[in-house]
């Protein structure tokens, strides 16, 4: 081959190289337009997307983000942010008998599995989960389990039996506040108590990240709970209830009712105890209703000597009826004296006096004549309406004859002894600029009257058993016998203590009662206010004053002095 063949070969080769390259070149830049437009296309898309969804309002917006975050219903806290009600996400227990398709439900027998079921869960009835085992239905076998549990159960081999994650309500302190929190029922909305109350508030997704604040303070409710269960169990009694009440701004700092319930198992055996003797049992008083009585006829000038005496040694005769006394306190009483021992007699006689149209009207300033007003579900009082016969006005006078709960006495206590302001009471924790102005019921001359003759009743009287060193209490006992199908029943009782403290400038209130307590040993054999329901308030008083920044001062009393020389010396109920 020539020298000039082989260099036109050469030329030739590189011509054909270059257009090679010169093709790729083309083809490579033709990829990254279309790659670079389809990318410009995507962009231009989603750009179009989110103008679109910013017009019509369809965009994810950060709230929603937010609610993601958010546990599904608010937390409950007491007034010092102590959690009382969260939610957290728990385990359930399903069992899903197509979880293998068409084959069989279960490997082992239901029996077998049920059997190893009740291992981990004792409280579990071995039948009742053989049985729903064998119906071959989807349903729930538990709805709460730990974490530890369903390993265990895992550990079975049992396909069928699966833990979907569910959010859950949970109660931190178990079954203290029970009956103020209410529950959470498996449709997510609330039962009872504030639960219910609260139950918007708890499910909005604008508020639920702000827990709902309680006036409630879980120490002193823990306090009140635990002396009111020994109280109970002292006096063999089938129930108990309390309430401390702040007597300035109507808040509830803790109401118990006994028994109690869980709010993390509602079952058959809970719905007994969900009942609430504080807000939802009416009862007649007996006679915690005569200091009320007593301050009434003060405010309308009825009383103004308290030497002036009454006569007491024979029971009264008014039509047809006979008012009596527990026991004879001598042929007269005055006011002072008559509150001590607890007279019935002089009580009605000072009522009468008072007339029927102006005792009627006190109680119904005090809220007697209707449901109580606090954020739970309320019983409605026993009242008398229209004119007042001479013998309702003397034995309501005494608290007979009409019916009210603990929570009507405790916010007429705290009017009694605050100055005469009567508030409604709330669970809702409020702050200084949020205290109802209330309405007067009686002028501060009676109230600080009022201050000096309960103490004394606790200094000399029945409340002796209520007393607390150097927190200065004052209060008064009742005892009222329940009625039944043919009268009353002499052996039923219900036994109330109502308190406040400390009485030179009184802050609280506490309401302490007793549902039928029989005499037992540790009550020397009384069922009376003064042997069960007045100890716990000397109980609990001491417990509760510190944390409530009432510290005991032996110093300090109000003045009973201008009373004392009046005062005999004697019981009574």
């Amino acid at each position: 081959m020539t020298s000039l063949t082989v260099s036109t070969a050469i030329s030739t080769g590189r011509v054909k190289l270059v257009n090679v390259r010169q093709r790729s070149l083309n083809v490579a830049k033709w990829r990254v337009f279309w790659v670079a437009a389809g990318f410009s296309f995507v962009a231009f898309v989603a750009l179009c997307r989110i103008a679109w969804l910013g017009i019509s309002g369809d965009a994810p917006s950060r709230q929603s983000m937010a609610d993601a975050m958010l546990p599904p219903r608010g937390e409950i806290v007491d007034r010092n942010g102590v959690p009382l009600a969260r939610a957290f996400p728990a385990y359930a227990l399903w069992y899903n008998p197509q979880a293998l398709g068409g084959g069989p439900a279960l490997v082992k027998s239901p029996a077998e599995v049920a059997a190893a079921l009740v291992r981990v869960f004792p409280d579990e009835d071995e039948a009742g989960l053989t049985e729903k085992l064998a119906s071959g239905k989807r349903q729930y076998l538990r709805r709460r389990i730990m974490p530890e549990d369903a390993n265990r159960i895992h550990s079975l081999g049992e396909p069928a039996l699966e833990f979907p994650r569910e959010s859950d309500r949970y109660y931190p302190q178990g079954s203290m506040a029970s009956h103020v929190l209410g529950y959470v029922s498996a449709d997510g909305h609330g039962r009872l108590g504030m639960e219910q109350t609260f139950d918007k508030q708890l499910s909005d997704p604008a508020r639920r990240g702000t827990p709902a604040v309680l006036s409630l303070d879980s120490r002193v409710q823990g306090a009140l709970e635990e002396e009111l269960l020994k109280g109970m169990k002292m006096s063999n009694a089938k129930g108990a209830g309390g309430i401390v009440l702040d007597v300035d701004t109507g808040e509830v700092l803790a109401l118990a009712s006994l028994p109690s319930f869980n709010p993390n198992l509602i079952d058959q055996a809970s719905v007994p105890n969900i009942f609430n003797r504080v807000t939802n049992q009416v009862y007649e008083l007996g006679s915690v209703m005569k200091p009320i009585t007593i301050a009434s006829a003060i405010e309308a000038g009825v009383v103004t000597d308290m030497a002036k005496r009454y006569p007491s040694g024979a029971p009264l005769q008014i039509a047809g009826f006979r008012i009596r006394d527990s026991h004879s306190f001598g042929a007269s009483l005055n006011v002072p004296e008559a509150l001590i021992h607890s007279s019935n007699i002089v009580t009605a006689q000072v009522a009468d006096q008072l007339g029927g149209p102006r005792l009627k009207a006190t109680l119904q300033s005090l809220g007697f004549n209707r449901r109580p007003e606090i954020e739970l579900p309320a019983g409605r009082p026993i009242w008398p309406g229209g004119k007042w016969a001479r013998i309702t006005t003397m034995t309501v006078s005494y608290g007979h004859g009409v019916a009210l709960t603990p929570m009507h006495l405790a916010s007429a206590y705290a009017a009694m002894v605050n100055g005469g302001i009567w508030r409604p009471a709330t669970l809702h924790k409020l702050a200084p600029d949020q205290v109802p102005a209330g309405r007067r019921v009686w002028k501060p001359s009676t109230s600080a009257r009022m201050r000096q003759l309960l103490r004394m009743i606790v200094v000399d009287g029945t409340g002796r058993k209520a007393n607390a060193e150097g927190f200065r209490v004052g209060g008064k006992t009742g005892t009222a016998e329940k009625p039944g199908q043919y009268g009353y029943r002499r052996n039923s009782v219900i036994s109330t203590f109502a308190a406040a403290f400390p009485m030179d400038r009184p802050r609280f209130v506490v309401i302490s009662m007793m549902d039928e307590p029989q005499g037992t040993l540790a009550t020397s054999g009384q069922r009376t206010a003064a042997w069960n329901a007045a100890p716990v308030i000397a109980r609990v008083v001491p417990r509760i004053g510190p944390l409530l920044g009432v510290m005991p001062d032996d110093t300090r009393d109000v003045d009973i002095s201008e009373l004392s020389p009046l005062v005999g010396n004697g019981d009574g109920e």
